[in-house]
């Protein structure tokens, strides 16, 4: 059965439509020829070209190495060999040797007593956006801002992060019952991002007073630099009835850059309103905020040690086990990153968080047609960061927190190949929280109202598998879950209604509160149902379908935030064969999404998302040595803004965000002899979308140095790709 399309954001549907653009078929029997038929060798060579410029397949290579080229040399090796004497495997392949998505691995083992293996693997991520803009120095730590003096009027600058990893590791047998096994990994970053700086200053604001009200966003590159560490070892003991692991693992990541910072701004800038602003650069001005530099992420560490295990008591009870320690800590020094240490604050941020995880579960056989099986998992995250005040009236928050998740299910097999489940799952949170009166948390006018200490969801979840004929099975389960928790307490000033800062906000005074309430907080009640039928229509025809239909209602003291919101989708697969050699397959996914929610700024929206996928194959021979196949497919994303004004001011309207893609892929293998084939791959792509981040109507969003981002909304590309495979035997 096709997976249904996600609901997600603009940068996620974006990797979905690279990830669609994958060249070429998998060839599966080729893995399995490796184990069953060892001493073998193959190469394969060939030579690549897309057609269409730069900003054509800027979607489609963000991440397989096609971005900034044209065309490429396609080169593949995989080598296999055993030693009958000894056992020993030596195993090494490549793939993607021309491009920048390059991998390469070299293996060598005796089956049961030891293994060693190598890794090197290197990928770049595009970024499909271009930046417009008069900056110069664009991925240093100090880059320079010059105004231009129209919208368009700059350099075309790409962004790219290229990552480069290297792991060793290895296993060994010490007895029958002791294994050993660990690996280092070693992974470098590189490039920049597109990001952005925003300040603003006034006659009113403390610390920064501007004679007028002064405001300013900018583009800016974040330079990338840096190395991740990971190491793991552990050991593992089985015997006959047992099996336990206990490990270690730890990250270490080091930024060789810790801050950036604009070097200089030349020029006036422009505010929202289109109007000139004078940045200056003494102090209490525009221009010397925006000189502040910008911290990157700063070095951490983290270990954690931890036992894993199970244990079968009998052939009817088996039992599993977790327990793991983390200890995270992040104390680089402010100075260190280039960042400036206000009067009475501490050098470093010297954070520390201590994350405990135990985890118990079993599985019975009771019944020879009964299976129960039962699971709880709790987790601790202690921060024992220091409190600081950072900045006017900032203190940094504690975010310790417990977790509870657990379920248990029963399962039994009635008469007539009919099965039953009965499921229920308890899911509890507890979030620290400031004490009445306390000042460790400061929140500002118009952000959270309340939040809670405590939140629980029960789910009670039942499930029907029968046969509906000898060709027809169908199943049909039901769920439905209630979340609710603690008193909320009040983060509000002191006020009539609640007369005590923190104080639990009273039930008869909730509903004249039209502030926010944290929508993973709130009562809810969510109903879903599904269904799934398998039709073995003939012995060439199969059809599968998936229907799920989800309704949720939320509760909260207050007349803003989530109301209501449902789901559903539907799947169909469909597989034929043709023939002997011919074999067609087709799918058809819909999907929406709605959600209802009230603003507190008084506009009422019904956002829905639909996404739909289909798609057709078919693959066959024409001869014993010629093997062709084809796929169409098409994928359409439409999210829709529903927005009514909930007073008397007038809500903005906000047009639909659309995504489309239609592809078409040609693939084939002709075996010149025995020992080699030529292999052909087709893909021509068509992409586009409408959707109103960067421009609207035409115009594009500028910052105030006149700086634009862009891509291009309409894409096509053609790729074509040919390859000579040889094998050795």
């Amino acid at each position: 059965m096709k997976t249904r399309e996600k609901l997600f954001g603009f940068q996620q549907k974006l990797l979905v439509l690279a990830m669609l653009a994958a060249f070429g078929p998998a060839h599966a029997d080729e893995g399995l020829d490796k184990l069953i038929k060892p001493d073998t060798a193959s190469v394969s060579a060939g030579v690549a070209v897309e057609m269409g410029s730069q900003k054509d397949r800027s979607i489609m290579g963000q991440y397989n190495g096609w971005s900034d080229t044209s065309s490429a040399l396609l080169l593949d090796f995989d080598y296999v060999q055993r030693n009958e004497d000894t056992g020993t495997w030596t195993t090494a392949e490549g793939r993607n040797l021309g491009l920048d998505n390059r991998e390469l691995r070299f293996s060598r083992d005796t089956q049961g007593h030891w293994k060693f293996y190598g890794e090197i693997n290197e990928q770049v991520r595009h970024d499909p956006h271009t930046l417009n803009s008069g900056m110069t120095g664009v991925g240093s730590a100090t880059p320079a801002v010059n105004t231009l003096a129209v919208v368009g009027a700059g350099a075309e600058n790409s962004f790219n992060i290229k990552r480069r990893s290297y792991t060793l590791g290895g296993d060994f047998r010490v007895n029958s019952g002791l294994t050993l096994e660990g690996n280092l990994k070693s992974e470098s970053k590189s490039g920049a991002v597109r990001s952005g700086i925003g300040n603003y200053c006034g006659p009113v604001i403390a610390g920064y007073r501007c004679a007028t009200n002064a405001g300013a966003l900018l583009a800016l590159a974040l330079p990338v630099n840096s190395t991740t560490l990971q190491v793991e070892a552990k050991a593992n003991w089985t015997g006959s009835d047992y099996g336990v692991t206990v490990g270690y693992y730890s990250s270490s990541f080091t930024n060789d850059l810790g801050s950036v910072r604009l070097g200089s701004i030349n020029g006036n800038l422009v505010d929202l309103a289109g109007a000139a602003v004078v940045p200056g650069s003494g102090t209490n001005t525009l221009g010397d905020l925006l000189l502040q530099p910008v911290a990157l992420a700063p070095d951490n560490q983290a270990h954690q040690f931890y036992v894993s295990g199970n244990y079968d008591f009998n052939s009817i009870l088996h039992f599993t086990g977790l327990y793991s320690k983390t200890h995270a800590t992040q104390n680089e020094s402010f100075a260190a990153q280039g960042l400036t240490v206000g009067a009475g604050l501490p050098a470093s941020l010297n954070a520390a968080v201590d994350t405990t995880v135990a985890q118990a579960g079993f599985t019975a056989r009771p019944l020879p047609k009964m299976n129960v099986l039962g699971n709880v998992r709790y987790e601790d995250v202690s921060d024992a960061t220091p409190k600081a005040l950072y900045g006017v009236t900032y203190i940094n928050p504690n975010n310790s927190s417990q977790k509870i998740n657990s379920k248990a299910e029963v399962s039994y097999n009635f008469p007539d190949r009919i099965r039953g489940t009965l499921g229920i799952d308890y899911n509890w949170v507890k979030r620290n929280v400031p004490a009445v009166g306390s000042t460790d948390l400061v929140i500002p006018t118009g952000s959270l109202t309340s939040i809670r200490e405590h939140t629980n969801e029960v789910t009670v979840r039942a499930e029907l598998r029968l046969p509906l004929t000898e060709e027809l099975n169908g199943s049909l389960a039901y769920l439905q879950s209630y979340r609710n928790g603690s008193h909320w307490i009040n983060l509000g000033n002191t006020s009539a209604a609640y007369p005590q800062t923190y104080q639990p906000v009273r039930w008869a005074d909730a509903y004249s509160v039209t502030g926010i309430f944290p929508s993973n907080m709130v009562d809810r009640r969510r109903d879903k149902v599904r269904g799934a039928v398998d039709w073995a229509a003939s012995d060439k025809l199969s059809l599968q379908m998936a229907l799920e239909q989800g309704f949720d209602d939320f509760s909260a003291p207050t007349t803003t935030g989530l109301h209501g919101g449902s789901m559903n989708s539907v799947a169909v697969d469909a597989t034929y064969a043709l023939n002997d050699t011919w074999k067609a397959t087709g799918y058809v996914n819909y999907g929406e999404q709605i959600v209802n929610q009230n603003h507190s700024s008084g506009y009422i929206a019904r956002i829905a998302n639909t996404t739909s996928t289909a798609g057709v194959g078919v693959t066959g021979k024409f001869s014993s040595k010629l093997e062709v196949g084809a796929d169409l497919s098409m994928m359409g994303d439409v999210t829709h803004y529903g927005l009514e004004s909930g007073n008397s001011s007038a809500a903005g309207k906000l047009p639909d965000v659309s995504y489309h893609v239609l592809a078409l892929k040609l693939f084939g293998k002709y075996a010149l002899d025995s020992q080699s084939d030529i292999r052909f791959e087709v893909i021509s792509q068509n992409l586009g979308w409408d959707e109103w981040t960067w421009a609207s109507a035409g115009v594009p969003f500028a910052y105030s140095d006149n700086a634009t981002v862009s891509m291009q909304p309409n894409q096509s590309v053609t790729y074509v790709g040919v390859k000579y495979v040889y094998k050795i035997k």
